[in-house]
């Protein structure tokens, strides 16, 4: 298969669509993916009690992987999902990772990160999480109404000046996609500012900005339709509640906690270092897409690595940072009427056959995050190709293949 670098094809937000063959220069359809929605072993117990403070960094609450590897015949199994997902939509490269309590664990890296320079794909890479960000950002909003900073009645209008229906849209409906607002990635505004030059580095408050003045999609709470300026909205009410940078707050208030030193909010991709290419196949020919993590902001700018992933699906399945009243209100949703394939889609999560979590999809990659509450179970999936012809979302064809496979193999 041969390949080469041309001009960036900005992948849809929703891991359901894709950019049309003729549109490729436009960016309308731009967008962190809710695919990677995998993430969730057993950690209620250590849920914060009532009324206390978010975790500091020197509360420890890493949880370890569950000791010893899973057994050899399901190993096998579980690859050769892999590698038959791989092969079925021209992945060049995946980082996969299977963690039960009581059994043990299993990780694999397969294929190339970089087709040119034959560069294989190694488990201590770095990789996009997309729209899984989206679950981050969402989890710093809870823990504020937990501490009783906001809540989630409060509208955009009062953090947030200039938005259509500011005065009704409730961090609610913009947490569980359904405040009707317009999407910056289908602004003039935006697609000017991005085609003048596609490495600027946008802000949160440039992003913002391009949704000033534009007119409402729909009534808030008429429909679910998943967009990032969603979620980039709740970005900025993080900075005016915290009184800090997005970055920092993520960082004081789960990144720390958690360990996860692995993972960070990075809008410079230019100190993004030991990552795969992202691919997407075009014409026969597997096209490096652009490396602007910057476009996505708090719905999809964060990096992070296979064992952080673990970290987080399981963290945010259980509900580890939540109070458990909480973590029992975020899992209320509904299904999408537009976006990622989920069974339901509740405050900054989804929910596919029982499995909790998020996924993501843009420029070059997919992601999948999830976590089984029942049995403990996690399953995270990287790989580098998006825009599969006809619509799919390798990395969420995975999960939901590995999850079928475990769930056959427990008698479920």
């Amino acid at each position: 298969m041969t390949h080469r670098i041309r001009r960036p094809l900005l992948a849809h937000t929703h891991e359901r669509a894709r950019t049309p063959r003729s549109d490729r220069r436009t960016v309308a359809g731009i967008a962190a993916v809710g695919v990677i929605s995998l993430l969730l072993a057993g950690c209620a117990g250590s849920t914060a009690p009532e009324g206390s403070a978010a975790p500091t960094a020197t509360d420890s609450l890493r949880p370890a992987a569950p000791g010893g590897e899973l057994p050899a015949d399901l190993q096998t199994e579980l690859q050769e999902i892999v590698d038959r997902t791989m092969a079925e939509y021209d992945v060049s490269g995946a980082a996969v990772g299977v963690w039960i309590p009581g059994e043990g664990s299993w990780t694999s890296a397969v294929g190339l990160a970089d087709i040119d320079a034959d560069t294989p794909v190694s488990l201590d890479m770095t990789w996009p999480l997309r729209s899984v960000t989206k679950s981050y950002t969402v989890t710093l909003i809870l823990q504020l109404v937990d501490e009783g900073k906001l809540s989630l009645d409060d509208t955009i209008g009062q953090y947030v000046d200039g938005i259509a229906n500011g005065d009704s849209i409730t961090i609610r409906q913009l947490a569980d996609m359904s405040s009707g607002n317009a999407d910056y990635t289908s602004t003039e505004a935006f697609g000017a500012a991005y085609s003048a030059d596609e490495a600027r580095i946008f802000t949160l408050a440039e992003l913002n900005d391009f949704l000033v003045g534009q007119p409402a999609a729909f009534a808030p709470g008429e429909r679910k339709v998943y967009t990032n300026a969603n979620t980039n909205l709740l970005g900025a009410v993080v900075e005016k509640v915290t009184g800090q940078p997005f970055a920092d707050a993520l960082d004081e208030r789960i990144l720390q906690p958690l360990g996860q030193s692995g993972t960070r909010y990075t809008l410079d991709a230019s100190t993004w270092t030991d990552h795969p290419n992202g691919y997407v196949l075009l014409d026969g020919e597997q096209v490096v897409q652009n490396d602007n993590l910057s476009i996505y902001g708090p719905a999809g700018s964060m990096v992070s690595t296979l064992d952080d992933a673990r970290v987080w699906a399981e963290a945010l399945g259980s509900g580890l940072l939540l109070e458990p009243s909480t973590q029992t209100e975020r899992q209320s949703g509904a299904p999408l009427e537009e976006g990622p394939p989920y069974d339901q889609y509740a405050l900054g999560i989804g929910e596919t056959n029982g499995w909790w979590g998020h996924n993501g999809e843009g420029l070059g990659f997919t992601a999948a995050v999830f976590h089984d509450p029942e049995t403990g179970a996690s399953i995270a999936v990287f790989m580098n190709a998006s825009n599969v012809v006809p619509k799919a979302h390798p990395a969420d064809q995975t999960f939901r293949r590995i999850a079928e496979a475990l769930a056959a193999g427990s008698g479920e």
